[in-house]
């Protein structure tokens, strides 16, 4: 009796030690995307994803041997479908802070930019960087961080405007409501696409843009295997294939493409 106890008890503590439970264990992944971002991720005219963001999930998850299921999410969605368990990974572009990794984990990142600001053709001499936007009203998706590094890390007095995501950011800096428009260079790129939408990129890159994946808190093993699909991605060319498909005609300077550094899997 007495050795059947310690076995009992010696087993559960094993059970106790084992890992956390994984994207790894699962045929299937759910991927969070959002479907409102020209060129990163959107809805085409057939009504399936497209985008630089679907095409990247799709090649680091078929690498892991997995298929996707889609969740489709709003602005301010992205932590909280990983913290209650409805999606596995979030691609939406996140940039990697410290306030995010007290509550998911982060793969990557898969691709490194900077910011830039949008305004329009009237203002294109007249905000030509960060320091042009003190006093200024620009707009804050919320969800995002984009506005708060201007304020706080630049210490740039803009006047921040929320909105709900960036269709509304465009209405609002068409009708006056807001001066210029801040995020990372891609996801400028990519609205400038919209038919209608007539803005200039300033060029003035700052503030570096560490897009990764979002995980779930303690998934070490499937964010170390995300991890060497990104890597394996920039070595056999496909990153720059997808970086030159989608953005190659956008102007953003794609003559430096390298295997970024990596967060690490806490």
């Amino acid at each position: 009796m007495r050795k059947l106890l310690i076995c009992l008890i010696l087993l559960v503590s094993a059970c106790g030690a084992a890992r956390p439970a994984s994207l790894m264990d699962h045929d299937e992944v759910i991927v969070a995307i959002r479907s409102d971002v020209p060129l990163i991720s959107f809805k085409g005219a057939d009504g399936s994803y497209d985008g630089f963001n679907i095409d990247v999930a799709e090649d680091l998850v078929s690498r892991l041997g997995k298929r996707i299921r889609w969740l489709e999410i709003k602005a301010g969605d992205q932590l909280t479908v990983l913290t209650d368990g409805r999606a596995d990974l979030v691609f939406a572009h996140m940039s990697v802070t410290p306030e995010r990794k007290k509550v998911i984990d982060f793969a990557g990142p898969y691709h490194v930019d900077f910011q830039d600001i949008a305004v329009r053709p009237a203002d294109k001499g007249v905000i030509r960087d960060v320091r042009d936007l003190e006093g200024r009203k620009i707009c804050w998706v919320r969800g995002t961080n984009i506005a708060q590094r201007i304020v706080d890390e630049r210490r740039v007095k803009a006047i921040v405007v929320p909105a709900p995501d960036y269709n509304v950011c465009l209405e609002m800096i068409k009708d006056g409501r807001i001066d210029a428009i801040s995020t990372n260079s891609q996801i400028l790129a990519g609205l400038l696409t919209k038919p209608g939408v007539d803005l200039h990129l300033v060029g003035a890159t700052f503030n570096e843009q560490r897009t990764s994946i979002g995980v779930r808190k303690g998934d070490v093993d499937g964010c170390e295997e995300l991890n060497r699909a990104i890597t394996e991605m920039y070595q056999d060319g496909t990153a720059n294939m997808l970086l030159d498909k989608w953005f190659g005609k956008s102007g953003i300077d794609l003559s430096v493409v390298a295997v970024p550094q990596f967060e690490g899997c806490s």
